[in-house]
């Protein structure tokens, strides 16, 4: 990403962690967590955040495979949106690394951040472990 363009604080901080492989969440003190950028708890509005170490591999609880896409992703289609139970979180993301047809509940799958070959931006996968 240039200097130039503009970064989404807080996600794009995410991802670059992601990246590196130290993905984290957000926990309060009363073992809520979420995904950042947040100030507060979404659960019970604790202000004491602190940054935890994700785990390294989830389970896809649920998916879709999308075969007539927005424009905005028309040229990665067919593709596979799921929805990862990480423990304290779960997450949404791109399957990658599998034929769409051969995703199902129950795989597990680790972080990946992958580019959308419509738009050249990052974004967040899933791929198989």
């Amino acid at each position: 990403m240039s200097d130039s363009e503009t970064r989404d604080a807080g996600f794009d901080e995410w991802l670059d962690a992601a990246e590196e492989d130290r993905a984290y969440y957000l926990a309060c003190p009363n073992d809520h967590g979420s995904l950042p950028p947040r100030r507060v708890c979404p659960d019970c509005g604790a202000t004491e955040l602190e940054d935890l170490e994700l785990p390294d591999s989830g389970e896809i609880q649920t998916f879709t495979v999308t075969h007539v896409p927005t424009p905005a992703f028309e040229e990665d289609a067919p593709y596979a949106t799921a929805i990862a139970n990480f423990g304290p979180v779960r997450i949404t993301g791109q399957v990658v690394g599998i034929d769409p047809a051969d995703v199902e509940t129950g795989l597990e799958v680790e972080i990946e951040v992958t580019v959308s070959e419509t738009t050249g931006e990052r974004v967040l996968g899933f791929s198989p472990v």
